[in-house]
C-alpha cells in the first residue's frame, strides 16, 4: 500500500515537528502564558500562518499538483518544468503583492481579526496589544512569500514522490522558535523582547525551509527558475481551480481564524484556544496533513491512468486509516484535557486557571477532530478531478455556519462555543462532500469499511473509559515538576495506546495482513 507507506513518510516526520512544536509551546506557555503579549503575538502569527494554510499550501497545491501531475504524466519533464516556472512567477507576483498591502495598510488591516485588542490596555504595563501586534505582525509577513514558495517546491517534491524533505522542513521553524525561547526565556528577557524576537525568528525560518527545497528539487533534477510572469493558458487554468480552492482548502482555517477575531472581544480567549487549537493540531497534523498529502497525487495518478475503481479503494482506505488514528485521538482529547494540559503546560506563566479554561475549549475541539482530519481526505478526491468549485461551495455554507453560530455559543455560554462551532460547522462541511462524492460515484464505502469504523468507535470507548478511570490518581503525582509530568503523561499515553490496541484487535478493527501488506513495495 504506497498511500499508507507515503503516509507513514510524511507522518512520522510530522511527528518529529509535532513534537518539537509542543516544546516551543510549553516554553511560549512559560514564558508568555496568557495574557496581553501572547494575544498580540498569537494574532500576529496567525495572519501570514493562516494565509500560508490557506493561499499557498491550500489553494495553490489544489490546483497547482493535479495541474504539474498532468504535464508530467502526458508531455514529459520539460513540460512539466516549464509550466512550474509560469505558475512560480504568477504566485510570487500575488503574494507579493498582498505582503505588500498588508506592510503598508497593517495598522488598520490587522483589525480583520484582532478588533478587541485595542480595548484590552494593560493597565499596569501601559501596553497595547493590539499596537504590539501591528509590529508583530508587520516583521511576520515577509513569511508568506517564503512559504508560498515553499509550497510550490514542495508540491513538485511530493508530485514526484520525494516527500521526506517537503515533510521535513517545517522542523525549521520549531528549531529557530525554540532557540530563541531558550537563548531569551532563561536569560531572563521581559515578554516584549521575547516576542519581538520570536517574530523575527519565524521570518528567517521561512527563508531557511525555501532555501532547503529549492535545493531538494534541483537534487531531483527539476530545473525551474524564475521567469517574466505571464497569462499563459495553464496559468489561467492554474487561477481558474486555485481561487475556488482558497476557500475549500482552507475551510478549517478560516472557521479558527473567525474564531480568533471574536475572541479577542474577550481578554486571553484567543490564547485560551490559541493553546487548545496547538495541541488537537498534533494528531489533525500527523494524520489528516500527512494523508492529504499523499492522497492527492496519488489519486491523481490513477485517475489520470483511467483507475477510477482504484481511486475509490485507495479513498476507502484513507477514510479507513483516518478514522483508526484519529477517533481514539479525539476519545481522549475529550476525556483528560486538564490533565493533557496541565502536564505540558502549567508551570511558569501558565497557570492552573489558564489550564481549566484551554481545557474547555481543547474538549470541544475534539468533538470535530475526525471531521477535520476527513476534510483532509475528501477534498483530494475532488482536487484530483480538477474540481475545485464543489468544496468552495460548502466551504462558504460552513464557514456562514461558523461565524453565526460562533457569535452566538460566545455570546451566551462564552469563549469555549466558538470551539464548538469550529466544529459543527467541520462536520456539517464533510457530511455535505461525502453525499456529494456517493452522488456523482466516486466514493462507494465498502464492507471493509463499514464493519471496521464502528469496531474502531468501540475501541475508542472502551480506552477512554480506562483513562477516565487511571488518570485521577495520576493526577495526584503532578506538583508543576517538568520531570514528573512527562512521565505521568507518558504512562497515560502508553497506557491509552495499549488498551486501545488490544481492544481494536481483539474487536478486529485491523488486522495484521494490513501491516503486511504495507510493508511490502508495490506500486
Amino acid at each position: 500500500m504506497r498511500l499508507l507507506r507515503s503516509t507513514a513518510i510524511i507522518g512520522s516526520l510530522t511527528l518529529v515537528s509535532r513534537i518539537l512544536g509542543l516544546v516551543r509551546d510549553m516554553l511560549i506557555a512559560t514564558f508568555l502564558g496568557a495574557g496581553v503579549i501572547s494575544d498580540a503575538f498569537f494574532t500576529a502569527f496567525k495572519l501570514p500562518n493562516v494565509f500560508r494554510k490557506m493561499f499557498a499550501e491550500g489553494a495553490f497545491n489544489a490546483a497547482f499538483i493535479p495541474l504539474y501531475a498532468r504535464r508530467l504524466e502526458e508531455e514529459g519533464e520539460v513540460s512539466a518544468d516549464t509550466f512550474a516556472k509560469e505558475a512560480m512567477s504568477a504566485l510570487l507576483v500575488v503574494v507579493a503583492f498582498l505582503v505588500i498591502a498588508f506592510e503598508v495598510t497593517m495598522p488598520w488591516s490587522l483589525s480583520i481579526i484582532g478588533f478587541g485588542l485595542d480595548k484590552a490596555v494593560d493597565h499596569n504595563t501601559g501596553i497595547s496589544p493590539y499596537y504590539l501586534a501591528v509590529v508583530y505582525a508587520q516583521i511576520t509577513m515577509p513569511y508568506l512569500v517564503f512559504m508560498s514558495l515553499t509550497a510550490l517546491y514542495s508540491g513538485i517534491l511530493n508530485t514526484r514522490n520525494h516527500f521526506a524533505l517537503a515533510a521535513a522542513v517545517p522542523i525549521v521553524l520549531n528549531l529557530f522558535m525554540i532557540i530563541t525561547l531558550f537563548t531569551l526565556g532563561f536569560s531572563g528577557y521581559n515578554q516584549k523582547t521575547i516576542g519581538y524576537f520570536l517574530t523575527i525568528a519565524i521570518t528567517l525560518s521561512g527563508f531557511v525551509q525555501m532555501s532547503l527545497v529549492i535545493w531538494g528539487c534541483r537534487k531531483a533534477g527539476v530545473k525551474i527558475g524564475l521567469k517574466r510572469p505571464q497569462i499563459t493558458p495553464g496559468v489561467k487554468r492554474l487561477f481558474f481551480l486555485g481561487i475556488p480552492g482558497l476557500l475549500a482548502a482552507g475551510i478549517t482555517q478560516l472557521n479558527l481564524l473567525v474564531s480568533h477575531a471574536i475572541a479577542t472581544m474577550e481578554k486571553s480567549a484567543a490564547s485560551w484556544l490559541t493553546y487548545a487549537d496547538r495541541l488537537y493540531q498534533l494528531p489533525l497534523g500527523i494524520i489528516g496533513i500527512a494523508m492529504g498529502v499523499a492522497l492527492l497525487p496519488t489519486l491523481t495518478r490513477r485517475l489520470r491512468s483511467g483507475d477510477e475503481g482504484g481511486a475509490k479503494v485507495t479513498l476507502n482506505r484513507a477514510v479507513e486509516i483516518a478514522a483508526f488514528f484519529t477517533i481514539p485521538a479525539a476519545f481522549a482529547l475529550g476525556t483528560i484535557p486538564n490533565f493533557l494540559l496541565g502536564a505540558l503546560f502549567e508551570r511558569g506563566a501558565f497557570t492552573a486557571y489558564t489550564t481549566n479554561q484551554v481545557s474547555m475549549a481543547l474538549e470541544m475541539f475534539a468533538y470535530g477532530l475526525p471531521a477535520f482530519v476527513l476534510l483532509k481526505v475528501l477534498t483530494p478526491a475532488f482536487f484530483a478531478r480538477e474540481n475545485t468549485k464543489t468544496p468552495m461551495i460548502f466551504a462558504a455554507i460552513s464557514a456562514v455556519i461558523n461565524v453565526t453560530l460562533g457569535l452566538y455559543l460566545f455570546i451566551n455560554i462564552g469563549f469555549q462555543g466558538l470551539a464548538l462551532a469550529t466544529s459543527v460547522a467541520g462536520w456539517v462541511n464533510v457530511i455535505a462532500l461525502t453525499l456529494i462524492l456517493r452522488k456523482n460515484g466516486h466514493f462507494t464505502p465498502d464492507n471493509r469499511l463499514l464493519t471496521r469504523v464502528p469496531r474502531i468507535i468501540i475501541a475508542s470507548a472502551i480506552m477512554s473509559l480506562a483513562l477516565s478511570f487511571v488518570t485521577p490518581f495520576v493526577e495526584q503525582i503532578l506538583y508543576g515538576n517538568l520531570i514528573s509530568d512527562m512521565l505521568s503523561l507518558l504512562f497515560v499515553c502508553f497506557l491509552g495506546l495499549l488498551v486501545y490496541s488490544l481492544s481494536a484487535a481483539l474487536l478486529r478493527a485491523f488486522d495484521l495482513s494490513d501491516i503486511r501488506d504495507a510493508l511490502k513495495r508495490s506500486t
